[in-house]
């Protein structure tokens, strides 16, 4: 890669350095790099235009948008995280507000429009000589599982965990279901549970449902799935396509056994799972809204039930607030975003990002193409001019690449401590085509300069990780001046500096960073020009001094 890209400085240069002498401004890399004013600026120079996180996002189930969205069109998982606790009225504790959250307040909606029909429905069987039934998932359906999933493993499914959740009948009612299904057996309709929990579970959670308020559900008319030990075998009702029954299958084959050899019509089926739902034996299907898991099943042979799919498009606010106006089906639902996330990467499910080839690195490839140009032309024309021109860049995913650290070691939770190891044991490789970037920019006239949210004390082991996977380039300083810089620890000597002041006791990273460049910018800090400032997140960009901002992409965590 660096051999071709330092082929198209050779011939791209000498035209943009041409243009930008006789006063053209570079151009936008459409979408990556955000152009600021033509040298001869003054320090704080550029405006913040078009450094924003995208909001409309498209994403299949399967995670197959991965190949196709790029890394911008990817929804953030840390975004996603907050919108999700948002609708649930998590204040960021895990925990689920009982009282109210705009996930109630849909769900009482839900019930409400149910409700108003559930006379006629049952009456409408009745007069046709039939037993009306009502079929009902047990987690998210009946039993609300958020604090398990968020609080307790953090998006990260445990089944050791779950388990003891199940045993010790820990999960609240999933809010308004308890007014519902009483109110539908005391009509006359039966009630059946039909959950993905296994037979060693079966006890514990009908009296879980029972504790929590629910009258209509008893072991006889509750099934769970086999764990094929001893007694708890595959029913004979229930044949599948391979050895590993789907839940699709599991789940339409016993309605089915439920229809035809128990005698019953099952009017409504409820679940917040569309694998809950297809499949048929139902006259209705209602699906609850769960952005906080998913478990695909594909169609059973022969059968189409496209009605019966996930959304693929979706409003997304970076902050988290698009929870409180989206609904559930809206919310880009997490585990759909893992999978993306590892298309993208070329991720098999190892948490292992791909090191030759995938959608990640090909984009990385194509953006370091188009800006190696414009970058070299820029130091070159700085350099001609002895404007002493520079190229700052972030640590983490601008230069060194942390996916392996974030997924396969963390699984999207950050540990700080874990972080810390991964750092001072220089365990990053470099992020793709980057070396070829920073040495275009060295060669071509500009000093190369660190900004990180790194800490002072992992200064050292950062430069070291540089140096060690292709970036000679950067130092701690030269010629007298500072060209690394990390964040201070407020211990001993690493403390603010002076030429950072903040609107609080704790500064944001903008304030930081921004700052920081204006430093770096003035005399004191070396008097540089930054002709280009590159980083994954918004806010390694944001507050100016740079002629130009390049956004590279990481829907892996959000820094805002």
């Amino acid at each position: 890669m660096r051999r071709s890209v330092l082929s198209v400085v050779a011939t791209s240069a000498a035209i943009v350095l041409t243009s930008t002498l006789v006063g053209v401004t570079p151009a936008n890399a459409h979408g990556w790099g955000s152009p600021g004013q033509s040298p001869g600026h003054s320090p704080g120079h550029s405006t913040d235009a078009g450094l924003t996180p995208r909001t409309h996002f498209t994403m299949a189930a399967d995670g197959s948008s991965g190949a196709t969205q790029g890394g911008e069109g990817i929804p953030n998982i840390d975004s996603v995280k907050k919108t999700i606790a948002t609708y649930y009225g998590d204040p960021g504790t895990g925990l689920a507000n009982r009282t109210d959250s705009p996930y109630i307040r849909e769900m009482r909606g839900i019930v409400a429009r149910q409700s108003a029909g559930l006379q006629r429905i049952h009456d409408q069987a009745v007069r046709h000589g039939e037993k009306p039934a009502i079929v009902l998932d047990a987690d998210d359906t009946t039993l609300w599982t958020y604090d398990m999933e968020v609080a307790d493993m953090h998006f990260v499914f445990d089944p050791a965990r779950q388990d003891e959740w199940v045993q010790d009948e820990r999960f609240p009612a999933t809010p308004s279901m308890v007014g519902f299904v009483n109110r539908a057996e005391a009509m006359g309709f039966t009630v059946f549970g039909l959950t993905g929990r296994n037979d060693d579970q079966k006890a514990a959670t009908v009296q879980n449902l029972t504790k929590v308020g629910y009258t209509a559900f008893t072991q006889d008319r509750f099934f769970t799935k086999w764990t094929g030990v001893g007694a708890s075998q595959q029913p004979s009702y229930i044949t599948c396509a391979a050895a590993s029954c789907t839940t699709v299958e599991y789940k339409a084959l016993t309605r089915k056994h439920i229809e035809q050899d128990l005698g019953y019509d099952i009017t409504l089926n409820i679940g917040d799972q569309w694998s809950d739902l297809q499949g048929g034996y139902a006259d209705r299907s209602v699906k609850l809204p769960n952005p906080t898991y998913y478990l695909p099943s594909t169609d059973l042979p022969g059968v189409s039930e496209p009605r019966l799919s996930p959304r693929t498009q979706f409003t997304m606010a970076a902050d988290g607030t698009s929870g409180a106006t989206q609904g559930g089906e809206g919310i880009p639902n997490i585990d759909s975003v893992k999978k993306t996330i590892a298309t993208y990467y070329g991720d098999p499910g190892t948490g292992l990002a791909n090191r030759t080839d995938s959608p990640y690195i090909r984009e990385m490839r194509g953006i370091v193409a188009r800006q190696a140009p414009v970058i070299a032309a820029q130091c070159a024309v700085g350099r001609k001019l002895h404007r002493n021109p520079a190229i700052v860049l972030d640590a983490d995913d601008t230069t060194l690449w942390t996916y392996d650290m974030e997924v396969a070691d963390m699984h999207f939770v950050f540990d700080p401590a874990r972080q810390d190891e991964w750092v001072q044991d220089e365990r990053f490789p470099a992020t793709p085509s980057m070396t070829s970037l920073v040495s275009v920019a060295q060669r071509s006239g500009c000093t190369v300069i660190g900004l990180t949210g790194r800490n002072d004390d992992q200064k050292a082991a950062t430069i070291g990780n540089l140096n060690a996977v292709g970036y000679p380039q950067f130092t701690a300083t030269k010629n007298g001046t500072q060209t690394y810089y990390t964040k201070w620890t407020g211990v001993g000597a690493s403390q603010q500096p002076s030429y950072v002041t903040c609107a609080t006791a704790k500064c944001t990273t903008v304030e930081y960073k921004s700052q920081t460049r204006a430093h770096i910018e003035s005399r004191t800090g070396g008097r540089y020009d930054i002709v280009a400032n590159v980083g994954d997140q918004f806010s390694d960009l944001l507050g100016g001094s740079a002629d130009r901002s390049i956004k590279l992409p990481n829907p892996t965590y959000y820094l805002p």
